[in-house]
């Protein structure tokens, strides 16, 4: 039986994987964006420690997209926005 050695960035990699594919099982959109906005960190670092600029801007777009629709869903649950969605 062999040992199989992974370097530190093919963890990191294989995290990132594990991350993204996890968010799929999330159901509460704010779990959901949150966990997505960490894989795409996990990503982030990724493609900069193999110089993979593809990987970098693909996932700071998808970790800014998680957190506008997160902050936007937040916004939208707040006491004013649930008083002024109910005429009041």
């Amino acid at each position: 039986m062999s040992v199989v050695h992974l370097s530190l960035t093919d963890w990191l990699g294989w995290t990132a994987t594990a991350v993204f594919v996890g968010s799929y099982f999330f159901r509460r959109p704010a779990a959901l964006r949150g966990v997505q906005m960490l894989g795409a960190a996990l990503w982030i670092l990724y493609g900069v420690l193999i110089a993979a600029t593809p990987v970098v801007a693909a996932n700071v777009l998808v970790f800014a997209a998680a957190a506008w629709t997160l902050l936007r869903g937040n916004a939208a649950q707040t006491p004013a926005a649930d008083a002024a969605g109910r005429g009041a």
